[in-house]
């Protein structure tokens, strides 16, 4: 399972290898809510977090434990997407820690992007993507159902988030061979986007 670290992109989206040069328009998205960080996120790439947490990005990024990719829309990086928990003697991988700018959510790019990285870890040769998701998120619990995950189960008090708040984190996945049947729903909804 060789997975992709070249730009991909669609329509609606250009996921490109995080780069320093993302670093300053990645953080005016993060910026643009800060609440969300305090809410939902176990981590914080606000304020005084931000550098501490781009150095750890890139650090796993170079060491190879995770595939960050910049989520880029006219011209501008609006957000992120990981593959991480990278299993490669089961093929299996998440993709995960996604956060778009509040202009971004709702619309086209969550759908083009995960299009993208579903299609590059089932054209490497996974078996099996999961998500996994904040209990109390359920904007994102949502998003995920609706690209046609299986939400497999609830790890009851799995993290301490960055506020000391303890989560619940709910596990979804995608099966290589629910794959095909998931690809045609997801292609089927981007093409009535404009």
């Amino acid at each position: 399972m060789q997975l992709p670290r070249a730009s991909m992109a669609n329509r609606f989206v250009t996921l490109e290898p995080i780069e320093a040069r993302h670093r300053e328009d990645f953080r005016a998205a993060c910026e643009a809510d800060t609440e969300i960080w305090e809410r939902l996120y176990p981590i914080s790439m606000v304020g005084e977090h931000f550098d501490p947490m781009w150095a750890r990005l890139t650090e796993a990024r170079d060491q190879g434990s995770s595939i960050p990719f910049a989520v880029v829309t006219q011209g501008r990086c609006r957000g992120i997407t990981s593959y991480m928990q990278i299993d490669v003697p089961n093929r299996g991988v998440e993709v995960g820690g996604t956060y778009y700018a509040p202009d971004q959510r709702g619309g086209a790019v969550n759908p083009a992007a995960k299009r993208l990285m579903l299609g590059g870890a089932f054209e490497a040769g996974a078996s099996r993507v999961q998500f996994r998701v904040d209990a109390l998120n359920a904007r994102s619990r949502a998003a995920v159902l609706k690209l046609g995950a299986t939400q497999e189960g609830v790890f009851r008090q799995d993290r301490i988030t960055w506020t000391g708040r303890v989560r619940d984190t709910v596990f979804f996945s995608i099966l290589a061979d629910e794959w095909p049947a998931v690809r045609d729903r997801l292609d089927a909804r981007l093409a009535e986007l404009s």
